[in-house]
């Protein structure tokens, strides 16, 4: 079953709540004080079902213009958006910033809701067309349909559902075999049970009786529970809103705006690279040193700007930043934010993560321009030669064999081979693939090789290269050869960042981090393009 979110948007008092209510029959205002006001203050969840068995969550978030913060807590984790619109009002500003919020976080799809219809006659319905299809023009809602509704009366609600429905069934769903991470938006505790954090699981699968890590303080803890919109269940996937109890975790060491993920899988920094993009309506000029409120999920930490190609970044520009921290951040590549405006507190623009864990650059260095380049829009191959660059790191190519080892050019050659054959094997050790390699290897010599701890070309460029021998699995902590440029050797690789990028890549093939680091030794020096179709730690697809 497809399992996909459904968030509210737009201005206060245009009747999402009701809305909502009329869908699926949860009045998602649970507050006293939310009752007594008839004003949404904190986020609202609800199951929408639909005739064929399938359901959706749906997200009701605030529109006050002071609730900005909690409704970009509620959007982070969204797939379809409704904006809703009142017919007796048209669009008003928290409409605008909620629309330009989801454009920033990515939002691909959604529809239009009329509400309070009833309370127009024909001739202003029309009008509210007509100036709805002016202000989504150019708009990821440009083309999105427009249902007219009346939650008093109940005019236009099974249309609604069953264009939501449709959308769901469009809407691509979420990977559940990478690492799980879920951006908490409530805590709380449960008498008997202890402490219960929730949120929009936003990739991943999580298991009962599995380790979690509570980010950015590291603390691990124990999933004792999970729920899925009050039902218990042994896992929950990406796309699902879920209810966790912690177990060994009191709830004043969680707040909203951390993430709980598999442990390991993200890192935590007070440095991001950027590409941040301001919003072309916006009054705001983003200047270098600026600082503004970055919403990223469900967190807000202050962030100061440093522009790396300019003086400052006027509405309507993109450009390549820094983001500096006072505090820690987790986050991975490929994450979109939210940035507001210091004071006033507006949003002046966002953009997407290219690296999570930088080091602190110099402004209007071509060469950490380029590097940015390559990260936003290179192809595989090149991501990942460039973060063995990074690593003063080199891997010889098919050409450069021969010359580098005792292989004849035919052998060397057929490396080119190794790829196919170790791709077939996930899940094997890094010690089984490099034996699979042997055998390989040695059907272009047509001579049988018996099983060995280790066996790869660099192995023999070692000894050729130098004049001593390769660095073998009981000797791992031999020094490498002095060079200009060296191999990646196992143990090389074990004291360096590549090798705690690749560790999750058994999560996203099968491979152990071994295995993932022999697949990308034999594909690099084969000279071909990484193989296709494969999600890896870099953020990238192979």
């Amino acid at each position: 079953m497809k399992h996909v979110v459904i968030g509210t948007a737009g201005h206060v008092d245009h009747g999402k709540t009701a809305l909502v209510r009329a869908l699926t029959g949860v009045d998602t205002d649970r507050l006293a004080e939310e009752k007594r006001r008839g004003l949404t203050i904190e986020l609202g969840f609800a199951r929408l079902d639909f005739p064929d068995g399938s359901c959706a969550g749906v997200v009701d978030v605030p529109g006050h213009e002071k609730f900005i913060k909690t409704m970009l807590a509620g959007a982070g984790g969204i797939d379809l958006a409704m904006l809703v619109v009142a017919a007796d009002e048209g669009f008003m500003p928290q409409t605008v910033e909620h629309l330009n919020i989801l454009s920033l976080l990515g939002v691909r799809r959604g529809v239009v809701v009329l509400t309070k219809c009833d309370l127009a006659d024909a001739d202003w319905l029309a009008m509210a067309r007509a100036e709805l299809a002016a202000r989504v023009k150019g708009t990821f809602l440009e083309n999105a349909p427009v249902i007219e509704t009346s939650a008093a009366t109940g005019q236009g609600i099974e249309d609604l559902r069953e264009t939501l429905h449709a959308l769901v069934r469009q809407t691509r769903e979420k990977s559940a075999r990478v690492p799980f991470r879920l951006p908490i938006d409530r805590v709380f505790s449960v008498d008997g049970f202890g402490t219960v954090v929730t949120g929009t699981l936003i990739e991943g699968a999580l298991h009962v009786g599995g380790e979690a890590e509570l980010l950015p303080s590291g603390t691990r803890s124990r999933v004792r529970n999970l729920q899925v919109h009050g039902e218990n269940t042994a896992i929950a996937v990406a796309g699902q809103r879920v209810a966790v109890n912690l177990a060994g975790i009191k709830k004043t060491d969680i707040a909203r705006g951390d993430t709980l993920a598999e442990p390991d899988s993200v890192r935590v920094s007070r440095l991001l690279d950027v590409r941040l993009s301001c919003l072309r309506d916006s009054e705001r000029t983003v200047e270098n040193g600026s600082r503004v409120h970055f919403c990223h999920g469900t967190a807000a930490r202050l962030a100061k700007v440093v522009l790396l190609d300019r003086d400052a970044l006027a509405p309507g520009e993109s450009a390549y930043a820094q983001l500096r921290f006072t505090e820690d951040v987790a986050a991975k590549c490929g994450d979109r934010f939210v940035i507001r405006f210091y004071s006033p507190l507006e949003t002046i623009g966002g953009g997407i993560i290219l690296d999570d864990a930088p080091a602190r650059h110099k402004r209007n260095d071509a060469a950490v321009l380029s590097a940015l380049a390559v990260q936003e829009n290179g192809s595989d191959a090149e991501r990942v030669l460039q973060a063995l660059t990074a690593l003063d790191t080199a891997l010889p190519s098919a050409a450069q064999l021969p010359s580098m080892s005792t292989l004849p050019s035919e052998h060397a050659a057929a490396s080119r081979t190794t790829r196919p054959f170790v791709s077939n094997v996930e899940g094997k050790s890094s010690r089984s693939a490099r034996v699979y390699h042997a055998r390989i290897v040695s059907r272009s010599r047509s001579v049988p090789v018996k099983r060995q701890r280790s066996v790869r070309p660099s192995c023999a460029a070692y000894s050729s290269t130098a004049g001593r021998s390769c660095p073998s699995p009981t000797n791992t902590m031999q020094k490498s050869p002095p060079a200009s440029r060296t191999f990646l050797s196992p143990s090389r690789m074990m004291r360096s960042p590549l090798y705690h990028m690749m560790r999750p890549m058994n999560r996203y093939t099968g491979l152990s981090a071994g295995s993932a680091h022999f697949l990308l030794s034999a594909s690099t020096a084969s000279g071909d393009a990484l193989p296709r179709g494969r999600s890896t730690p870099f953020g990238m697809t192979m």
